[in-house]
């Protein structure tokens, strides 16, 4: 009797051991890559991303953080994902769309009037999937959460903008991006699409009178240099991919695979939540920089007409259906 207690002790002992052994991680190392440096929003969801998936896998599964552009521009790492040269990498949607046109669907202009919005929209497990999907297909590289960012508010040096009229006759300077340039040509005004690296210098010579950026961005800037007014224009978030290689997703043993988009979704959660502080912090670092901040009265009008240029994207974005899908999930139909 003794002995099959013994027995029975040990097989339950190596049942638990083969058990244990089973749900263990195979060691993995997983390159992850942002063009955007320390103290980033790019940044924070990556060392989130990491702190979950060593802390969860006791470090057998192991992220190896590149950033700042050590591993090039944020295009180039959409081509590294694609080639197998790394496996992780956040970005801007924009620098996704060349790639995968599916992804013009999180920044057509007004897609989000309310910042709630995109938080039920990019929150919704089925609709993130079903895009995953569609991107993939094109790209190779599949998004397994979205970052969100700040408004793109409009500043400008020369006068209060609270409705389109106001608009009218300045230079406002806008990303060299399709769908931003067709924006502003809506309200009635030609853009100046110039570089980034130009954009400060350009505010300060008069070349162009204004720009749009979230206030974290106008914050880093010291924008309040050079520019006075703040308008509170909700017509584009910033918003991005968490990328993956798909060829590397799909060949991940499935409980590394479960680990990764458990990380990827846990680690978009805290940037949205991180973003939402900062923004506010910066509004009210512009402020006290001596900034003004104003609302518009007519942003219908704004949202009317932006939102009036949606049919020329159908095609990109796999059709109006995909379009009315993302409005009824988020209750605007």
């Amino acid at each position: 009797m003794k002995r099959a207690i013994v027995l029975l002790a040990v097989a339950t002992f190596l049942l638990g051991s083969v058990t244990a052994f089973a749900q263990g991680y195979k060691k993995t190392m997983i390159m992850a890559a942002t063009a955007n440096p320390t103290g980033s929003l790019h940044a924070v969801a990556l060392e989130k991303f990491k702190e979950i998936i060593e802390k969860e896998s006791g470090d057998d599964v192991h992220v190896n953080l590149f950033l700042g552009g050590s591993m090039g521009s944020e295009q180039a790492n959409v081509k590294q994902l694609r080639d197998g040269e790394i496996h992780v990498a956040v970005l801007a949607d924009g620098n996704l769309t060349p790639f995968a046109p599916a992804a013009t669907i999180t920044i057509l202009p007004y897609l989000f009037p309310k910042l709630e919005d995109a938080y039920t929209l990019l929150g919704n497990k089925k609709f993130v999937s079903e895009l995953g999907d569609d991107v993939a297909k094109q790209s190779q590289t599949r998004p397994l959460g979205w970052l969100i960012g700040g408004y793109r508010v409009l500043t400008n040096s020369k006068k209060s903008i609270t409705k389109m009229e106001d608009l009218q006759g300045l230079k406002i300077r806008v990303p060299k991006v399709r769908i931003q340039l067709d924006s502003f040509r809506s309200w009635g005004v030609e853009p100046h699409p110039l570089a980034w690296s130009e954009t400060f210098n350009a505010l300060q010579q008069g070349v162009a009178d204004g720009q749009e950026n979230p206030h974290s961005i106008n914050q880093d800037q010291k924008f309040w240099e050079v520019q006075k007014y703040i308008t509170d224009l909700h017509y584009m978030l910033w918003v991005g991919p968490l990328l993956v290689s798909d060829t590397w997703y799909q060949r991940l043993p499935k409980n590394t695979q479960e680990l990764v988009q458990k990380a990827a979704t846990e680690a978009c959660q805290y940037e949205w939540n991180w973003v939402a502080a900062q923004d506010k912090k910066a509004l009210e670092n512009c402020l006290k920089h001596g900034m003004v901040f104003e609302q518009l009265t007519d942003e219908d009008a704004w949202m009317e007409k932006a939102r009036a240029l949606w049919p020329q994207y159908y095609d990109a974005v796999g059709g109006k259906a995909k379009i009315e899908q993302a409005l009824a999930i988020m209750g605007q139909k």
